[in-house]
């Protein structure tokens, strides 16, 4: 799948009428918090693959809770090789691996390395893809950018290839999270205005 011009619109239509649903608002504020707590990992991690840092902050919310004791390609611990999609991650090395040997396979692994449209579609084009274009042909918008908003209400992939149509997913999407981020001057993205413009 290619970031094509009619996709690059959807994304831009759809963050700009995301409405982060109020009975989730506090909890959307301290996962921000815990992804700014960081913010310098993030940096040293991302910055050696020109991956800006909140990009990797929300992977890593998104992927492993925030824990720095797991893979960031899907959250299995870091004291072997990943076992999910993707697994036997990292090729190379010993484990148990280090946070930031681990997060630098996994963002050369999944494209993100060579990856240069850091705009606001081609980030949130990004990290679809990171997560996988299955839910396009669900005809929903992927849990994965746009839980705990207007723009998902059900259907989830409870384990790899399992989807379900009425499972609703219990994570932050990470474009909820940019949005807050981009809200409260934490992060700028091209494109993307503190006002949801």
């Amino acid at each position: 799948m290619n970031l094509t011009a009619n996709l690059s619109k959807e994304y831009v239509d759809l963050w700009r009428s995301c409405e982060i649903r109020p009975a989730r608002g506090k909890e959307v504020d301290a996962i921000v918090d815990r992804i700014v707590d960081h913010k310098r990992r993030y940096v040293d991690a991302g910055k050696p693959h020109g991956v800006p840092w909140h990009v990797v902050g929300v992977i890593h919310m998104l992927e492993g809770s925030g824990s720095f004791k797991t893979h960031l390609h899907n959250g299995d611990p870091l004291t072997a090789r990943t076992v999910h999609v993707p697994a036997g991650r990292p090729k190379s090395g010993t484990p148990p691996f280090a946070w930031e040997e681990s997060a630098s396979d996994a963002l050369v692994f999944d494209g993100l390395g060579t990856w240069k449209n850091w705009s606001l579609p081609g980030t949130l084009f990004a990290l679809e893809r990171f997560n996988g274009f299955g839910y396009r042909p669900k005809k929903i918008h992927s849990p994965y950018l746009w839980s705990f908003s207007n723009q998902y209400a059900k259907g989830k992939f409870v384990a790899d290839n399992v989807f379900s149509p009425t499972a609703v997913s219990q994570q932050c999407g990470a474009a909820v999270l940019l949005r807050r981020m981009v809200a409260r001057r934490l992060a700028k993205i091209d494109g993307a205005t503190a006002n949801g413009g």
